[in-house]
């Protein structure tokens, strides 16, 4: 630990533009490569996002310096004093985050090297402009820039889900592209409106800002906070917004749908950071202001995530619901406004990123597994199915990536079946959250809270409320529903089948699923350090003097000193 420290700390602050500046580059050098170097443009994806994932975890480990109740990093990206240049601010918070989305889209590009990042071009630059898009998103510490890193993510998620064309991709794209417009829109209407009320749009000058704005505009301040609020939870699947999610995510590529697990975490992301910076217990007549529509959107979002799991045949589906009731409990849970419960959903919150990207992940080879008897007996004729490019970018046909002369990448792993079932049974067992892995430790930490929300000891005559009953009764109920839902098709994919022939899983497939999982189990084996990471991060959350501080007291660095001409003399 401090041998990393004492590598890492030289380079800080600047070492924080890396997550921004690395898939930026990358993508730059690969759009000035042919699309016939396949090879090469996925040799260069591999090891940027390998390389930030390195990074990520050197920030996240010097945020959470030991002894230190909050280490803050602040990077003035133009040299200019806040509020009036541009500044990254890094806490324990977007460190967790990015590491959590390096993690993720490390193991979605090894899985696209089996087959999927053939399915199409400019697959490898939109991937990194993605990567661009989240981690901006994580570190910047004003909404303009938010709304600029918005936008560069969502435009590369737009290719990404064309990824491989077909009718149903493009039918589905039509439609995210149209929601995700309106959201910006709303956005930049939102943003205008607090900048016309508070004068400023850098966060921590918005958190002062807040609480001395006059009782006169203090009206048109909650309006411009529920319209910017309502972008970021159409970002975040709330119901009734998020009747794209679904169709869009199932239709996308496998790779690209683990990838977009964590889009809607930054919905979450930014209103967990907003909301507790902006409308804290220190901004007078506006404190906890939305409180009650996080909560009840957030416990809708679960019984309609919940109940569309049930009633979905297809995995793709039931890991798009999944990501839903995912959603749903996190902003429940962030309504709330407690300390100890958002620690408990901030633990809650990577443990179910990785297990829904997983089960997207799992469901693709499951599908293929589930149809390759059946598009043998009757050809399909529909154009659904993804063009797989030869390296001079004609289409392959026959293509067939299981033959024994393949490459390790394209090699069958023996006992396939048993692997598959291996894995999504611990899907099953973290998004149901089941012992023993990290969804049953996230909910029951979070269960605790909301019965003892001033700690174990210390909360004697405290009831949690109709609203803390109605919550702690939809994340048993909600568990349940998924446990019944992943169980049935389950049984109906490895068990009532038979007759079957045997999966192809190579080892570029295997290998992330593996990865994703085994996060979860350290997860859970870590417990305790990392519910002491998460309760440190929620303790600087809901005291946001720190984080105010640090950003509105970064000071510019001097410029060099020209030396007079007598003293050059």
């Amino acid at each position: 630990m401090n041998l990393v420290l004492d590598i890492v700390s030289p380079w800080m602050p600047h070492l924080m533009l890396a997550p921004i500046a690395l898939p930026m580059l990358t993508a730059a050098l690969m759009l000035l490569l042919r699309e016939e170097r396949q090879r090469l443009k996925l040799t260069l994806n591999m090891l940027s996002t390998l390389l930030g994932l390195v990074v990520a975890i050197a920030l996240l480990l010097w945020a959470h310096q030991p002894g230190t109740a909050s280490a803050m990093g602040v990077y003035l990206a133009s040299n200019w004093q806040a509020p009036f240049g541009i500044v990254l601010a890094l806490d324990r918070l977007s460190a967790m985050m990015l590491v959590l989305s390096s993690t993720v889209a490390l193991a979605s590009i090894v899985f696209a090297a089996a087959r999927w990042h053939r399915a199409g071009v400019h697959y490898h630059p939109l991937f990194q402009f993605q990567l661009m898009g989240l981690s901006g998103a994580f570190l910047t510490a004003d909404l303009f820039n938010l709304f600029v890193f918005f936008e560069i993510m969502l435009a590369a998620s737009y290719g990404l889900l064309l990824h491989g064309s077909g009718r149903q991709r493009v039918q589905s794209g039509l439609h995210y592209i149209a929601i995700n417009l309106a959201a910006s829109s709303l956005f930049l209407i939102g943003v205008s409106m607090l900048y016309g009320i508070t004068g400023t749009l850098n966060m921590a000058d918005l958190a002062r800002s807040i609480a001395l704005v006059a009782d006169a505009d203090r009206g048109l301040l909650h309006a411009a906070a529920a319209i910017l609020a309502t972008a970021f939870l159409i970002k975040a699947a709330v119901w009734p917004l998020n009747f794209w999610l679904v169709p869009a995510y199932g239709a996308a590529t496998a790779p690209v749908g683990a990838l977009f697990a964590l889009m809607t975490k930054v919905g979450i992301y930014t209103i967990l950071r907003l909301w507790t910076l902006l409308f804290g217990s220190e901004a007078g007549a506006s404190a906890l202001f939305g409180s009650a529509w996080l909560i009840g959107g957030g416990m809708v979002t679960m019984a309609f995530g919940a109940i569309g799991m049930l009633g979905s045949s297809r995995l793709t589906h039931m890991a798009g619901f999944a990501a839903i009731l995912s959603s749903g409990t996190l902003l429940a849970a962030t309504g709330f406004g407690q300390n100890l419960l958002t620690a408990s959903l901030l633990y809650y919150l990577p443990s179910s990123t990785l297990a829904v990207a997983a089960l997207f992940l799992v469901a693709d080879l499951v599908e293929r597994w589930r149809s390759e008897d059946a598009r043998h007996a009757a050809p399909d004729d529909d154009d659904d199915d993804a063009p797989f490019l030869a390296p001079d970018l004609k289409t392959y046909v026959g293509l067939r990536l299981d033959v024994s002369d393949e490459v390790l990448i394209g090699r069958a792993i023996p006992a396939a079946a048993a692997l598959l079932g291996l894995g999504f049974m611990v899907c099953t067992l973290v998004i149901a959250g089941l012992p023993p892995l990290s969804g049953f430790v996230g909910k029951l930490a979070m269960l605790t809270a909301l019965l003892n929300p001033l700690g174990l000891g210390s909360s004697a005559g405290h009831q949690p409320g109709a609203q803390g009953w109605m919550l702690f009764g939809l994340l048993i109920a909600t568990g349940l529903l998924a446990l019944i839902a992943l169980t049935r098709a389950g049984i109906r994919t490895f068990w009532a089948e038979s007759g079957r022939g045997t999966p192809q899983l190579r080892v570029a497939e295997g290998l992330p699923i593996a990865v994703l999982l085994c996060a979860c189990a350290v997860l859970a084996a870590q417990a305790d350090p990392v519910i002491r990471y998460t309760q440190a991060t929620a303790n600087a959350l809901h005291a946001p003097a720190t984080y105010i501080d640090a950003v509105m007291s970064a000071a510019p660095k001097p410029g060099p000193v020209t030396p007079a001409p007598e003293d050059a003399q």
